[in-house]
């Protein structure tokens, strides 16, 4: 649809879209829908990609489910940027910007899966160094003579588990960071 307003009309419109955070056109969609809407006119009617017309580009409804689709324009530079950043934490550029925006919107640091088992192993090992460490401590409360285990041992043990714990730390403050950055080698 094309027409022809005065000057001082499109100011008046860029004016009030403005003040909505709208685009002109986003604007003039959604009064074109609400006229529609009250002749009746948009009853059944299809707008593009099958959905309502009385859904116009832009806005949300709440009968849209986990499937509903967002449509972001990006600059030729942010499209590359995304993809790249996307392929370095091995997801596809939608799903990293849904993580993002999920991320930002819940206050969330994401945690992509590579990293999360990586922790997962961590959690994993520090538990079976503690199970470890309980049997001879019970052993040694009960006075039984430990064969092997003297202080030089429980010293390694107490290393690797400051190592463990350095390198866990390390690994969630690179995380972070990396969210921030965008790159996870960048972070360390």
């Amino acid at each position: 649809m094309k027409t022809r307003v005065t000057a001082e009309m499109k100011s008046r419109v860029d004016e009030i879209a403005k003040a909505e955070l709208l685009t002109e056109a986003v604007w003039l969609r959604r009064v074109v829908s609400r006229a529609l809407e009250k002749s009746g006119a948009a009853a059944g009617d299809q707008g593009p990609e099958g959905h309502p017309s009385s859904v116009g580009a832009g806005e949300c409804s709440k009968h849209r489910g986990r499937a509903a689709r967002l449509y972001v324009r990006l600059r030729r530079e942010d499209r590359l940027l995304l993809h790249e950043r996307a392929a370095a934490r091995g997801m596809a550029s939608a799903t990293y910007v849904s993580v993002l925006v999920r991320a930002h919107l819940r206050g969330l640091t994401p945690l992509p899966k590579d990293e999360l088992a990586a922790l997962k192993h961590a959690v994993g090992e520090l538990g079976a160094v503690g199970r470890n460490l309980n049997q001879i401590a019970r052993a040694t409360n009960q006075g039984a003579r430990v064969a092997g285990a003297g202080r030089d041992d429980f010293r390694g043990i107490l290393k690797i588990c400051e190592a463990l714990r350095d390198h866990t730390k390390g690994l969630i403050k690179a995380n972070t960071a990396s969210w921030a950055t965008g790159y996870a080698e960048d972070a360390a």
